[in-house]
């Protein structure tokens, strides 16, 4: 950070801001989320309808496996489907600047214009920007696309971090039945615990107050729990 100065008071210039376009967070949070609740609650169910420990690790353990390969598909999928519509825009916006320059930079200055530039400056910016094309371009598309052709999110990046966030927080429930103290008690414990930790870790990161955020992701956490317990039940008394 640096500062320069007016004829008042000094002006901070911040120059270092936190990732917010990497295409990680998102992923990590709702994995480990996902992880959490779902396989709490898939174990809750599976306790629910009777079965023994060795069965509950092995649906944990299956619903582990399934849930992070399931997730870090969905987030590839997902992320680069968007990569790719991006760049198919991209490619249609250069043509466009390359058949129409004349027509594109009088629609970049009225751009500009909406940004509270008179006509003639938004006019005299647009003309010096596309006098490079590889700059005009770039420009288009933040303005018209509102994204950075240069810092798009990785598919790679989003699949790692929901796999190994969701097998993360699918581990936490599961742990007290892989060390041999197979306890739902046990394992709704440390879930619960997780939750809090993990929802007050996001708070504390967006600038959320953390018993708000931890205690959000309790309560949506313990209500699937009982829910899928309930169900598990239900239809193992059933089957009984």
């Amino acid at each position: 950070m640096s500062m320069t100065t007016t004829a008042d008071k000094p002006v901070e210039i911040h120059r270092h801001h936190r990732d917010v376009t990497g295409g990680w967070l998102r992923p990590a949070v709702f994995g480990v989320m996902d992880g959490l609740v779902s396989n709490a609650a898939l174990i809750a169910g599976v306790v629910g309808g009777g079965a023994p420990a060795s069965a509950t690790a092995v649906a944990g353990l299956a619903g582990l496996v399934a849930g992070a390969c399931s997730m870090a598909t969905g987030e590839y999928t997902s992320v680069a489907s968007q990569s790719e519509l991006v760049h198919a825009e991209i490619a249609v916006e250069r043509a466009e600047l390359a058949k129409h320059p004349e027509d594109e930079q009088r629609e970049l200055a009225l751009l500009f214009q909406t940004r509270g530039l008179d006509a003639e400056l938004a006019a005299e910016v647009a003309e010096r920007l596309h006098r490079d094309p590889d700059v005009a371009w770039r420009v288009h598309v933040r303005e018209e696309l509102g994204v950075d052709p240069d810092d798009l999110p990785s598919p790679w990046v989003a699949a790692g971090s929901s796999f190994l966030a969701f097998a993360l927080g699918a581990l936490i429930p599961l742990l007290p039945f892989l060390l041999g103290r197979a306890s739902l008690g046990a394992a709704l414990t440390l879930s619960v615990i997780a939750l809090f930790v993990a929802g007050a870790a996001v708070a504390r990161l967006t600038g959320r107050s953390v018993w708000f955020g931890g205690g959000r992701q309790l309560v949506l956490g313990a209500a699937a729990a009982v829910v899928t317990f309930g169900v598990g039940s239900v239809v193992g008394t059933g089957l009984g």
